[in-house]
């Protein structure tokens, strides 16, 4: 996996996978009135209209993003087009006064197929609304494999925000010359009791 840094000012990313402990997140209490979101846009080729949606936990620690079609396949006799998918979602958080947050983390949770030679990749992008400035995660994945996967993106809780949120998350497989005659794929779907995209905040009161 890798990580990319355009600024170490707006995000120093940290790239995990598995087993995750947060580095020190201490911080304000979330915020006691209830939080709203207005998915201001989702778009992309992971999440056509009608299969993600957005909804704010009910604790005010963050938001969860169900995806429902979000596969990239190759191999075989997929269309070429299909090895890379994205979702882009543009998020305005309408939170109390007084009160600043920040991505402290987000996990993701996907299934995998990729045949021996073939590979995967997660990506997230992250930035803000009227910032010139983003950063991206790398998470890459070998075959052969088959079953769930999940990885974490964290990130300092000091870089603290109130307006729009963009994350823009992509998949990409590459089905190698091993087995380039065999379909491999990955998703960003669990089951159908689906374990989703969770988007975690930390909050400081000003």
């Amino acid at each position: 996996m890798s990580v990319r840094l355009t600024t170490a000012r707006l995000l120093s990313l940290i790239a995990l996978t598995g087993v995750f402990v947060l580095p020190g997140t201490a911080g304000a209490e979330a915020p006691p009135d209830r939080i709203t979101l207005d998915v201001v846009s989702i778009n992309g080729s992971g999440c056509s209209p009608g299969t993600a949606d957005v909804t704010p936990l009910a604790d005010n620690t963050g938001f969860r993003v169900t995806y429902r079609d979000f596969l990239a396949r190759a191999g075989g006799s997929v269309a070429a087009t299909e090895f890379r998918k994205n979702c882009q979602l543009n998020v305005l958080v309408h939170i109390p006064q007084g009160f600043t947050f920040a991505i402290a983390y987000a996990d993701y949770h996907g299934r995998a197929r990729l045949e021996s030679g073939a590979s995967g990749l997660q990506r997230t992008n992250y930035y803000f609304q009227g910032s010139p400035d983003n950063n991206y995660v790398d998470h890459s994945f070998a075959g052969p494999l088959s079953g769930t996967w999940s990885t974490t993106d964290a990130t300092p809780v000091s870089e603290l925000v109130s307006r729009n949120i963009n994350i823009n998350t992509e998949l990409r497989v590459d089905e190698g010359t091993t087995n380039a005659n065999k379909t491999s794929a990955m998703s960003m779907r669990v089951s159908d009791g689906n374990v989703d995209t969770i988007v975690h905040f930390s909050w400081k009161q000003c």
